[in-house]
Parts: C-alpha cells; sequence; structure tokens
C-alpha cells in the first residue's frame, strides 16, 4: 500500500516548489510517487513533460501553444518532422528552451468521437512507456484532452491517475521514479482532487 500527505489547509497537503504548488502525494513501498500540482507545465523540473497533442502535432491550442510558445520554434520543427501520430499515441521532441530535456507528445481523444476512454488510457500508458525507453526518472503529465477537446474532466483524472498507480503496480523496476500531474485551473485541481481517493486506493 502506498501512503498520501495532507495538510491543515482545507485537508491537503501544499508546498511551493518555484511558481508551482504541490497539492497531494502518494508513495509505493519503493519510493515511487505520484503527485498532484497545480500551476504552469512549462515550468515543471522534471526530465519531460507531456503535451496534450492533436494528431497533426500543430501546437496552436491550449497546453500544447503554451509549450509551443515558451520552448520556442524547435519542438514545432521537431513535431513536423515526425509527422501524424494516432490517437492514443505518443512521440517525442527534444525540449527547446523549456527547463525538462524531452517534451512527450500525448494525442488524446476528443470528446464524442468514441472508444475515448480506451483512447486515453492509451495516449498515458504511450506517454509513460516513452518516458521508460529514455530511462527517464521524472515526467509531468496535464489533464490531456480536458481542454478544448472536451474529455470531462472527472472521468479524465480517474482514467489518467488509474494508469499512473497501474504503471508502477506492475513494473518493480521501472526507472520512471516521480509521475507528476499538473494542473492549470481550478476546476481541473477540483476534479483531480475528488478522483484522488479512489484512485490511489484501489489496487494492489
Amino acid at each position: 500500500m502506498g501512503w498520501w500527505r495532507r495538510g491543515s489547509r482545507s485537508g491537503w497537503w501544499e508546498s511551493e516548489t518555484a511558481m508551482n504548488a504541490e497539492i497531494a502525494t502518494w508513495r509505493d513501498p519503493q519510493g515511487r510517487t505520484i503527485t498532484l500540482v497545480q500551476g504552469d507545465i512549462t515550468e515543471e523540473r522534471v526530465d519531460a513533460i507531456v503535451n496534450a497533442a492533436n494528431s497533426h502535432l500543430r501546437h496552436g491550442g491550449g497546453v500544447a501553444a503554451a509549450i509551443a510558445r515558451k520552448g520556442g520554434p524547435a519542438i514545432q520543427q521537431e513535431s513536423d518532422r515526425i509527422g501524424f501520430v494516432e490517437v492514443g499515441g505518443a512521440a517525442v521532441t527534444g525540449a527547446g528552451r523549456l527547463p525538462c530535456r524531452y517534451v512527450i507528445h500525448a494525442v488524446g481523444p476528443m470528446w464524442g468521437a468514441g472508444g475515448e476512454d480506451a483512447k486515453l488510457g492509451s495516449a498515458a500508458r504511450g506517454s509513460l512507456a516513452r518516458a521508460e525507453q529514455l530511462g527517464l526518472a521524472s515526467v509531468s503529465l496535464p489533464a490531456i484532452s480536458s481542454g478544448i477537446f472536451g474529455f470531462p474532466k472527472e472521468r479524465c483524472a480517474e482514467i489518467l491517475l488509474t494508469e499512473a498507480r497501474r504503471h508502477f503496480a506492475e513494473g518493480a523496476d521501472t526507472r520512471l521514479r516521480t509521475i507528476r500531474f499538473c494542473l492549470f485551473d481550478e476546476p481541473t485541481v477540483r476534479a483531480f482532487r475528488e478522483a484522488w481517493d479512489r484512485a490511489m486506493q484501489g489496487g494492489d
């Protein structure tokens, strides 16, 4: 069983790291952690951040636009060379001027396209698999598909947290040690807080 930390303010543990606030942390017996963070994913000091991308890797809106804008033109240039990525897939580029080393571009589903839960789970698993292939120790993900793609935030939270927990539960020798979910707005934070106990208490 893992554990998580909370504090007095609204029942949640928080600490300030740069401009991002850590909300809750779960830790497994091997010391690997899953953490909720509120803030700007482009400020995350991790090995890789995950971009909520579209299949053509055109980073024109939402999280993708923020990442491309702050990271500089190299991210879009590398994405153009990759080209098309299937929904549920993930691709990797460098991080340009961002503080991380890589950007993993996860293509989540648009709500209403069919098979959304399975496709979102696949995008999450693909992102974590890419991080493992690169030998990374830490990764930070946004709430994939829950913005302009319209995926319900509560459902998104439960799927992503469950996939993160499963990744550690099924991999005793993972290279990843830290999975963070960096959430920008208060409605998304609330959705992940509500899903937290269900996802973190289930399983092994």
